[in-house]
């Protein structure tokens, strides 16, 4: 230990007599470890803890109806209760959904997030109540019949003032009371990564809470997401094994409701395709190997710098290994001086990481939508940013002491002092750090021009619709009590007054507006005349619009006609199709007076229009089919108002607002925003990826430029001798720039031709995340290995440049 810190101390006072190589080191460092940092902070907040406040959660997974995480299937009660009931792999299985609910009873109404959850909701996550207790086993037992609630403890604070009494409160939602019985710890916000709730009401009450009707007993309406604690030693594939086994029996039941999901699949935690972490699973993994690629770019730039000062220090290495150092000895002091200064970047970095741990909200669009990420510079970070540093340390170091320690010290002591160059083996080292410190600056230079350039396309692309110049307004009438006759009675009223706002172009209700992530979701069709082949899904997504919804969005219809005021409940039933549908389903037919048959009201729609194909999702996503009902035949009590506005759409939104609240004042609008806004949701991974694998590209490059113009100066440097004798034989000035300038030429051409290689292969792992943009694009490396190899080339002529002027006399005395 002694040893050690005699070992700490030296290093330091090294570092002191060189400020200006320290500072440089410390700070390229804390540049490449704070990347890596940060984008671990970001890790560690969703992946590796995906849902804060529940025990052991390497237990938990999470199930779906379907094999692909990218569009995942939840389950209807009624098969969550064939899988509960009787299984063998799980600890416990619970269920539950996010909803919308309205407190009521208190003034204004007010919008909260709650979860609908089985009773054993707590119980298998193994979060544990700080105020009361959780759901009972009996309160599962019949719908309507447990009128109680947990409360989270943010909830407790903001509405009960942190009231010690507050268990056995009552509080009304949707105009029915409930019993408080418990208070949620502070650090769970329910069991969906990028959600956070309030409130957890049992499963039982549903129909209260849900517009859907009686869900408890339906067997067709997809709703829940599962969640179970695996027993030990169970594995994955044997609970999907079990599971899917169990599920046979609804599925032989109910064989058009489960085509195309006939199969549970099990994923960790971590993967669970509800909520925010198929995103991210997706995104952060990409982000760290790219920081690590940033890491080590730095720990090359560093190394070179460490060899080039090492060059100075030889004689220094030879008198201590004179006197009877081990190489050893040596080799340990220098890697401590290393690991110093890699703590001390590790640092700064850490300081960085808390300022930058919060970054990646912030590319979240405001919105009412309770979207929540536990991301903070914790213990966890603190210790990956020690664990950085310290193989940072011993990366760049190595290589640096194990060349410096390697020489033997009779011949060094025997050279002059001013001739200490290090020799060739020293120069085939540092050029070959100059390579790599190219090929990874290439490599971060594409992945950032690929994301630059999907950002741009995120804007050039023509999602279908024009989303300029329009305002978005929410309500829920059914936690204001409404019934389907008042509530569109309520709808047309609304409708007549928005139009009537002054600037209000076109306006319109829909359960659905493209590219928000807004909910609306499917419906099983059956198309006339089509024999849909054995086991494939005919789930189709939907969204339920009042007229002029295609007006107001400018989705122009190819045939047929749109929606009137007369598609009523006592009119034909219709429907309008995108083309993708129409050519999906007949092929070469006339779409228009087809029928297809809906469960949502399980009646046959007559097709009166054919709508252009949107993005309806996200913008790089494949035509997929669409269909679009009428509000006044298939009712939904939340809604959201679409209005094009001449102008700023904003300014239109208390005056939106009060034409809500002129027809029910106990009715809540939320989420008052624009549809631009909205529609940034659906880039929030090339923003992401845009904004800093950008900052890394640039800062590569400018760690290329300075690690080949070192290595170009330090080899001119070594070669004064040599280009003096050739400028004293005759060479020209510009024999000799061809002469230094040459090098550098080829350790830009050979970083080049590697930093393509390693780009091709790594660049195909981005691809689910650019739009608009091959992940080979050529155009992008063509530019990108142009644009490094000029600002390399640049920094390689300042040495060369400086060399032509090297007078013959002087380069003859250098010996």
């Amino acid at each position: 230990m002694q040893a050690f810190t005699q070992d700490v101390k030296y290093a330091l006072r090294m570092i002191v007599k060189a400020p200006g190589y320290a500072a440089i080191t410390i700070l390229t460092l804390a540049l490449g470890i704070g990347a890596n940092t940060t984008i671990f902070s970001w890790i560690n907040g969703s992946l590796l803890n995906p849902v804060p406040g529940i025990a052991n959660q390497g237990e938990v997974v999470a199930l779906s109806l379907s094999p692909d995480a990218t569009s995942p299937f939840p389950f209807t009660y009624p098969d969550f209760e064939a899988l509960r009931n009787g299984q063998q792999s799980f600890v416990g299985l619970t269920s539950a959904n996010v909803a919308p609910m309205s407190l009521t009873g208190t003034g204004q109404p007010k919008r909260l997030w709650g979860m609908i959850t089985s009773a054993s909701y707590f119980d298998v996550l193994g979060v544990k109540p700080i105020r009361g207790r959780t759901f009972l086993p009996e309160e599962d037992a019949a719908p309507g019949g447990a009128p109680v609630v947990v409360i989270s403890y943010r909830l407790w604070q903001t509405q009960f003032a942190g009231r010690e009494d507050v268990v056995g409160q009552t509080m009304d939602l949707n105009e029915h009371r409930y019993t408080i019985i418990g208070v949620t710890p502070a650090v769970f916000q329910g069991s969906q990564t990028g959600v956070r709730v309030d409130l957890f009401v049992p499963v039982m009450m549903q129909s209260l809470l849900m517009p859907q009707g009686d869900l408890i007993h339906d067997h067709h309406y997809f709703w829940l997401f599962v969640f179970g604690r695996l027993k030990p030693g169970v594995t994955l594939e044997r609970a999907q094994g079990e599971m899917t086994l169990r599920l046979k029996p609804e599925v032989a039941a109910y064989p058009d409701e489960h085509r195309g999901h006939d199969q549970v699949t099990v994923y960790p935690l971590w993967r669970s395709p509800f909520g925010a972490n198929l995103f991210f699973s997706t995104l952060l993994p990409m982000l760290m190997t790219i920081s690590g690629f940033v890491l080590l770019l730095a720990c090359a730039n560093v190394a070179n710098l460490m060899l080039v000062r090492n060059i100075a220090r030889r004689r220094e290495m030879a008198v201590r290994m004179s006197l009877g150092a081990s190489r050893w000895r040596l080799v340990r002091q220098l890697l401590v001086e290393s690991i110093v200064l890699a703590f001390a970047g590790g640092a700064i970095a850490m300081l960085m990481t808390i300022w930058t741990s919060g970054a990646m909200t912030r590319f979240v669009p405001q919105m009412d939508f309770p979207f929540y990420l536990s991301i903070e510079a914790d213990r966890t970070v603190l210790t990956a940013a020690f664990v950085f540093s310290l193989i940072t340390g011993i990366v760049f170091g190595i290589l640096p002491a194990l060349r410096a320690s390697s020489e033997a010290p009779g011949g060094v002591l025997k050279e002059a002092a001013h001739n200490a160059s290090g020799g060739s083996g020293q120069a085939r080292l540092t050029s070959a750090l100059a390579v790599a410190q190219v090929s990874l600056s290439l490599l971060l230079l594409v992945c950032a021009g690929l994301f630059i350039r999907s950002l741009v396309n995120a804007e050039q692309i023509d999602p279908g619709f024009d989303s300029h110049n329009v305002l978005m307004a929410s309500y829920d009438l059914f936690g204001a009590g409404y019934t389907e006759p008042r509530g569109i009675q309520f709808d047309r009223e609304l409708l007549t007054r928005l139009q009537a706002l002054p600037g209000v172009q076109s306006v319109m209700l829909t359960s659905r507006t493209p590219l928000t992530f807004a909910g609306g979701g499917s419906t099983s069709v059956k198309p006339e005349g089509f024999v849909p082949p054995p086991n494939v899904s005919m789930e189709t997504q939907v969204a339920i619009v009042s007229p002029k919804y295609f007006a107001t969005l400018q989705l122009p219809l190819v045939s047929g006609r749109d929606f009137t005021d007369r598609d009523g409940k006592e009119s034909q039933r219709v429907m309008i199709v995108n083309q993708t549908f129409a050519e999906r389903y007949w092929p070469g037919q006339e779409p228009i007076g087809k029928q297809v048959i809906s469960d949502l009201t399980n009646e046959s729609f007559t097709v009166v229009g054919i709508a252009r194909n949107a993005k309806y999702n996200q913008l790089n996503e494949a035509p997929i089919p669409f269909v679009y009902l009428p509000l006044y035949q298939v009712y939904r009590a939340g809604m959201t108002i679409d209005a094009r506005v001449a102008g700023n759409p904003l300014t239109l939104a208390t005056s939106v607002q009060q034409a809500v609240h002129e027809l029910n004042p106990d009715v809540v609008v939320f989420d008052v925003t624009t549809l631009d806004l909205r529609r940034q949701l659906s880039t929030i991974g090339v923003r992401i990826g845009g904004t800093f694998v950008g900052a890394f590209g640039v800062l590569a490059l400018v760690l290329a430029a300075i690690g080949v113009y070192g290595v170009t100066s330090y080899t001119t440097n070594q070669r004064t001798h040599e280009i003096g004798i050739r400028v004293a034989l005759g060479a020209s000035r510009a024999d000799v720039l061809r002469l230094v300038l040459g090098r550098g030429i080829l350790l830009t051409l050979l970083g080049l031709v590697l930093g393509l290689g390693l780009s091709f292969g790594v660049t195909r792992f981005l691809k689910a995340l650019l739009l608009g943009v091959s992940s080979t694009d050529l155009v992008t490396f063509a530019g990108v290995a142009l644009l490094l190899g000029a600002v390399v080339l640049v920094a390689c002529f300042i040495p060369a440049r400086r060399a032509t002027r090297v007078e013959p006399v002087q380069a003859l005395k250098y010996e």
